[in-house]
């Protein structure tokens, strides 16, 4: 058990910010929407995130690389509580707007801090069983949040909401306080960040791609199929209103239920993590997520649109559990704050790219034909990356770390 001290630590740290974040999810829409009266001035917070990715991530990875991860998360978290705190007190739509363009530029960093932190903290045969238990984290606070959120609002206000949320940042920083320090040399860590760092740091990724073809290859698979499935969550909304003719009560209950579904997916995928290859998680998690997508989108009443949810949220976990896992042994820890910023700005990229393609063709044609058609792509990416991943040739690197490459990389 003392093993898993600061594994747990960790877990109820982030788990709390998981929470406090899923509060005030609810909560902001509401806020923005009662402040405005506006759907447009609600559309504009999903944006904020890409673009606040988009401004950073280019250089936050050679930040993170350089600095103690364990004091810039707890860094990170005092200042998004902050900043949080302080949104029910700005009148102002666009005030409101900067202040979580700030939020979202310091939380752009927290990610791939924690990526990395997590692997220099867990050794690499229990990191399958910690993310999965991050995954069953992240279902509670996903089936939690909401819930609690609509009853603290219809009791108080939406205020109450913001301020526990940035309590749950402040809370998540202390937890990583009494974390221990995971640095091997960081006097050596501390070198000023000029442009041509970065351009050195950009030549240390690509030199790493072009090196780790498969790892590449299971990557862009995964991540196609996955943007595609991000994609297809903007039109959910719309076809289980317009399509199923469901009201908004019944598409609570949908999430509700969705929420149980991942929460028991990750406990599954937690107790069984010895049991179940790493392959499997990923290629089969990704594989059957995205059929879950496709029977989604061809539901036709609240019963199959619910199961289909439920089928999805379950498999998701092994997905995500499966991958963090793959990326943590794969990618070496001293560029993998480089190469998650660099990735997450691609994929922010593509992902804003993708949504807007798919929301244009639904405009020309049947909802459900295009949601259809585009979870058949996925399912295509996905059952490709299944076969890379159960390829006898290549199960050995499933077992393997990027301990090897750290050294040539440093």
């Amino acid at each position: 058990m003392g093993a898993w001290k600061n594994p747990i630590l960790l877990i109820s740290g982030i788990g709390i910010s998981y929470l406090g974040n899923w509060i005030y999810l609810i909560a902001i829409n509401i806020s923005i929407l009662n402040l405005t009266g506006s759907a447009a001035a609600v559309a504009g917070l999903f944006i904020i995130r890409p673009i606040a990715v988009l401004l950073t991530n280019f250089w936050s990875g050679s930040v993170i690389d350089r600095v103690n991860k364990r004091k810039l998360m707890t860094f990170i978290d005092i200042v998004r509580g902050i900043l949080v705190f302080c949104i029910p007190f700005m009148k102002s739509l666009w005030g409101i707007y900067f202040l979580m363009l700030i939020i979202n530029v310091f939380g752009a960093f927290f990610g791939p801090s924690s990526s990395v932190y997590i692997t220099k903290l867990i050794p690499a045969e229990n990191r399958k069983s910690f993310n999965s238990l991050m995954s069953m984290m992240n279902s509670g606070a996903f089936l939690l949040g909401p819930a609690l959120s609509g009853v603290l609002i219809m009791n108080f206000d939406t205020n109450l909401c913001i301020f526990i949320n940035a309590i749950s940042f402040f809370m998540c920083a202390f937890f990583i306080y009494l974390l221990p320090n995971v640095e091997e040399n960081e006097e050596k860590i501390r070198e000023p960040l000029k442009w041509k760092i970065l351009v050195k740091d950009w030549k240390k990724v690509k030199e790493f791609s072009f090196r780790s073809k498969f790892f590449i290859m299971v990557y862009l698979l995964f991540q196609s199929a996955l943007l595609i499935g991000f994609a297809l969550d903007s039109q959910e909304v719309t076809f289980i209103k317009q399509h199923l003719k469901l009201s908004d009560q019944d598409y609570g209950l949908i999430v509700s239920i969705t929420g149980i579904g991942s929460l028991i997916g990750g406990m599954v995928s937690a107790v069984v993590a010895k049991k179940v290859p790493l392959r499997l998680y990923l290629g089969g998690g990704i594989f059957l997520t995205s059929i879950g997508y496709i029977l989604f989108y061809s539901s036709i009443n609240f019963i199959s649109a619910t199961l289909a949810f439920v089928f999805l949220g379950f498999f998701m976990t092994f997905a995500n559990a499966g991958y963090a896992t793959f990326f943590q042994n794969s990618v070496p820890a001293i560029i993998m704050g480089r190469f998650a910023s660099i990735a997450d700005m691609v994929q922010g990229t593509i992902q804003i790219g993708l949504t807007l393609f798919l929301g244009f063709f639904a405009e020309w044609f049947s909802l459900q034909m295009v949601c259809i058609i585009f979870s058949g792509v996925g399912i295509l990416f996905a059952a490709a990356l299944l076969a890379v991943t159960i390829l006898p040739s290549k199960v050995h690197y499933f077992v393997e770390t990027a301990n090897s490459y750290s050294k040539e990389l440093a």
